[in-house]
């Protein structure tokens, strides 16, 4: 599994989004799960900043969304 973080669809760094287009879900599915796994289910925010120091990019445009 090759998971990559998205230029495209991304709200912080891409890390949910790629996650998301790995799975084949919508990527506001995931970004909840992750926002109820911080909150509730004891998951660190250092997973995140983790997964966006070794998850490498799928090169696309490096700009934010303005949704």
């Amino acid at each position: 599994m090759n998971v990559q973080r998205t230029m495209n669809d991304k709200k912080i760094a891409g890390v949910c989004g790629g996650i998301a287009r790995q799975l084949d879900v919508d990527s506001g599915k995931v970004r909840w799960a992750f926002v109820l796994l911080v909150l509730f289910g004891g998951l660190s925010m250092w997973v995140y900043f983790v997964a966006w120091l070794i998850m490498p990019s799928d090169g696309g445009s490096d700009t934010y969304r303005n949704d």
